[in-house]
C-alpha cells in the first residue's frame, strides 16, 4: 500500500474514531494525557506498519490493541498502584474481545464530556478540553481561537488533565442533581465555541470559524449519546439553523447582510430540515429549556423562506419564555426588538431602557438594537449616535461599515 493511501486510512481512523478511542482508554486508566499519548504512538505505528502489512480489517481494534500495550508499558515503567494495573489489564482483555468479535468497542465519549465539565476543572479549560479530547483538535489551533498563546493553552490543558488523574475524577455519567449542573455547562460550552466561530465567518485569517463546525460535530455527538436530553437536541437545532444562513450573511464582495434582508434562496435547506427534525424530537419530550426556545425563534425566522413573512408576535411569546429560563443580556435585547417589530416600538424601546446601564456599556448588540428602535421612533439623531457606538464595539469590518451606512442614510 502506498504511503498516501496509508495516510488517508490513518486520517480516516482519526476523523471517525479519535474521541471514542481516547475516551475508551481514559475511562479505564483514569489518565486522559496517557490515553492521548498511547493513541499517538499507535497512530505512528500504523503509519509505519500499514504500508507493509496492509490496513487491517478493523483499524479501530488494531489501534486500540497497540495503544493499550503502550499504556501498560508506561504504567509498568512508572510502577503504578495495583488498581491501575488491574484497570489496564481490563483494557487488554476488552481490546482482545473487540479484535476477535464483530461488536464495536463501548462509546465512552459522554463520560469524557462530563469529566471535562467537572467542577474541579478550571472553567477556562473545560471547552478547550472538550475540543481536544473529543475531537482531537490540537492545542495551537484551540489557542488561536481562544486568543491565548499556544504555550498558555498547552499548560492549561496539561493542568486540567493532571487534575483529572490526580483527583481520580470518576469517568461516569452523573445522576441528578449533578447531571443538571454539568449538562448545562456542557451545552453552554459547546454553544460558546459555536458562537465564536459564527461571529468570525467573514474573517479569512481567523481560526474561530473552524470552531463552528467543531461545535456542531460535538453537538451531533451529544445528541447521539444523550437521546433523552431535549436541550441537547435544542442546541443542535439552534446551531444548525444559524449555520444554514452562513452563505447569505455576506455578499460576494464581503458586505454584511442583516437577517431580515438575506436572500433565503442561499440558505442551506437540508441543514434547516435537520434542525427542524431535532426541534420536533425535542418538543416530544415535553421538557422545555433555553436552547429549545432559542431554536424555536430561529425556526420562525427560517420559515420566512416558505412564507416570505416573519411572525413577530410568536417570536415575542418565545422571548417571554426565554427570559424566564435565561434572563441574560442577549435575551432581554432580543425581546425588546421583537416587541418593537411586532408593532409596538415604544414598548420595545421601553423594554430596552429597563436593562441596567452597567450591563450594556460594552455590549454591541444592545447599541445596534437601540439605534434600530430609535429609528423606528423617528429619533434620527439619537439613532445615529447609537449606531456609531455599536460600530465602535465590533471587530467585524463589514458589520462596522453597515452600521456607519445606517448612520449616513438615516435609516
Amino acid at each position: 500500500m502506498s504511503e498516501a493511501a496509508t495516510r488517508d486510512a490513518v486520517e480516516g481512523a482519526v476523523r471517525n474514531s479519535y474521541g471514542r478511542l481516547v475516551a475508551f482508554l481514559a475511562a479505564r486508566s483514569g489518565n486522559v494525557a496517557g490515553a492521548e499519548d498511547a493513541l499517538g504512538d499507535a497512530l505512528v505505528a500504523a503509519l509505519e506498519n500499514w504500508p507493509v502489512d496492509g490496513v487491517p480489517d478493523k483499524p479501530e481494534a488494531w489501534l486500540l490493541h497497540v495503544a493499550r500495550n503502550r499504556l501498560i508499558d508506561a504504567a509498568r515503567r512508572q510502577q503504578v498502584r495495583q488498581d491501575s494495573e488491574t484497570a489496564l489489564q481490563q483494557i487488554a482483555e476488552e481490546a482482545q474481545t473487540v479484535a476477535a468479535g464483530h461488536d464495536a468497542f463501548p462509546d465512552e465519549r459522554l463520560k469524557l464530556l462530563f469529566v471535562c465539565a467537572h467542577p474541579a476543572i478550571d472553567v477556562a479549560a473545560r471547552t478547550p478540553l472538550m475540543l481536544q479530547t473529543v475531537l482531537g483538535i490540537d492545542a495551537a489551533r484551540i489557542a488561536s481561537a481562544f486568543l491565548v498563546s499556544p504555550a498558555a493553552m498547552a499548560q492549561r490543558l496539561v493542568r486540567a488533565k493532571s487534575k483529572i488523574r490526580d483527583a481520580a475524577i470518576p469517568f461516569r455519567v452523573p445522576e441528578p442533581p449533578e447531571w443538571n449542573e454539568r449538562v448545562t455547562f456542557v451545552l453552554d460550552a459547546i454553544y460558546s465555541a459555536y458562537t465564536a466561530g459564527w461571529e468570525s465567518v467573514n474573517d479569512a485569517g481567523s481560526t474561530f470559524h473552524a470552531l463552528a463546525a467543531d461545535a456542531i460535530a460535538i453537538g451531533r455527538t451529544l445528541v447521539r449519546l444523550m437521546p433523552g436530553e431535549p436541550e441537547a437536541q435544542g442546541l443542535l437545532a439552534l446551531m444548525l439553523h444559524c449555520e444554514a444562513r452562513s452563505p447569505a450573511r455576506y455578499t460576494p464582495s464581503g458586505e454584511f447582510v442583516p437577517l431580515h434582508r438575506q436572500d433565503t434562496a442561499l440558505w442551506l435547506r437540508p441543514m434547516m430540515e435537520e434542525a427542524e427534525a431535532h426541534l420536533r424530537a425535542a418538543a416530544q419530550r415535553k421538557r422545555m429549556g433555553r436552547y429549545q426556545l432559542e431554536a424555536a425563534i430561529q425556526s420562525i425566522h427560517a420559515h420566512r423562506a416558505i412564507t416570505g413573512e416573519i411572525d413577530w408576535a410568536e417570536i415575542v411569546l418565545l422571548y417571554e419564555g426565554l427570559v424566564q429560563f435565561a434572563p441574560g443580556i442577549g435575551s432581554l435585547v432580543g425581546r425588546a426588538v421583537a416587541i418593537a417589530q411586532a408593532g409596538n416600538p415604544p414598548a420595545g424601546y421601553g423594554a430596552l431602557e429597563e436593562i441596567p446601564a452597567e450591563r450594556v456599556v460594552g455590549y454591541q448588540p444592545y447599541w445596534a438594537a437601540r439605534g434600530h428602535l430609535l429609528r423606528l421612533l423617528d429619533r434620527y439623531e439619537e439613532a445615529g449616535e447609537a449606531f456609531t457606538r455599536a460600530a465602535s464595539l465590533t471587530e467585524d469590518p463589514a458589520l462596522r461599515a453597515y452600521l456607519f451606512q445606517r448612520v449616513a442614510r438615516g435609516d
